[in-house]
């Protein structure tokens, strides 16, 4: 089923009880009228493209009040979309693919960021989701003629680009669940297909949060188990240099939702609900450093 089909089924089976301020009257009048689903793309953009149907689902029968509600980082739900815009476009001018908005001036996500914002808010909201929409389209349909393998750089970091779509998939997700919680509206979560490449890519970065946060992994191995649907098991080397697992020295099974949302800055790492077993010290490393390289 169509992540956005998806969507809209949840939404109809919600609770009888609409909370003051619930978009989910407009979001369920919205429903009806118009069904976009997500732009056709490679296999391995499919939790992108998925996301961002998703969370223009969420935006499309927004109104004025909506779209001027702070939603987080003390940004209003449409430059809350600005922001998305900015970084998908640094991904998107990296790999050749068209970019809306202001000409490119600063090549830094928080640069663009605000160059982004300032641009927006001079335009009306569904100027700002068009333009967003559009462009995150235009990206799909490029990355479906790319090898995941393709360099791509966004913030001086150059990877394959199916690692940096699956971090705009994340972050889109992430954004999309604090609109929602905002409007106090139940969305559901990605289809497993779609957690699954996430997830994974989530427990590739933990070598690197824990280095970025001045901890060396290295010679150490982590057994993670992420439970729920879209989860799975990881054996890790925790140094970024170690090609090879060894013989687990800490053990983490934790939610595998909680895990994403967890490395994309949601949650507090102290009280994250986690079975934790072996190294005790190192496992708890681990989960205080998931968040290090989570931004706005």
């Amino acid at each position: 089923m169509d992540p956005v089909e998806r969507l809209y089924l949840d939404a109809l089976m919600e609770e009888p009880a609409v909370p003051t301020g619930s978009l989910r009257p407009q979001l369920l009048a919205g429903a009806r009228a118009r069904r976009r689903p997500a732009a056709p793309t490679a296999v391995w953009a499919e939790p992108y493209a998925g996301r961002v149907a998703a969370m223009d689902a969420l935006l499309a029968s927004a109104d004025e009040d909506d779209w001027s509600r702070v939603i987080v980082e003390g940004w209003t739900l449409q430059e809350l979309v600005a922001h998305l815009a900015a970084k998908d476009g640094l991904i998107a001018a990296s790999v050749g693919a068209p970019v809306l908005g202001p000409p490119i001036g600063a090549a830094d996500s928080l640069g663009r960021t605000s160059d982004v914002q300032a641009y927006e808010r001079a335009r009306s909201p569904e100027q700002t989701r068009r333009d967003w929409r559009a462009q995150a389209d235009a990206l799909c349909r490029h990355l479906a003629d790319l090898p995941p393998t393709t360099p791509a750089t966004l913030d001086g970091l150059e990877v394959p680009v199916s690692d940096h779509i699956l971090a705009r998939g994340l972050e889109t997700w992430i954004h999309t669940d604090d609109a929602a919680k905002t409007a106090r509206l139940r969305l559901p979560e990605p289809i497993p297909e779609h957690i699954r490449p996430t997830a994974d890519l989530c427990a590739r970065l933990l070598p690197w949060t824990m280095l970025f946060s001045g901890l060396n992994g290295a010679g150490r191995t982590l057994h993670l188990t992420l439970t729920g649907p879209g989860g799975g098991e990881w054996l890790l080397p925790l140094g970024v240099e170690d090609s090879e697992p060894g013989e687990p020295d800490a053990h983490i099974s934790a939610d595998v939702v909680k895990f994403c949302f967890l490395l994309g800055g949601r949650g507090d790492p102290a009280d994250f609900p986690a079975e934790l077993a072996g190294d005790l010290a190192l496992a708890r490393d681990v989960l205080t450093t998931a968040p290090a390289l989570s931004g706005p």
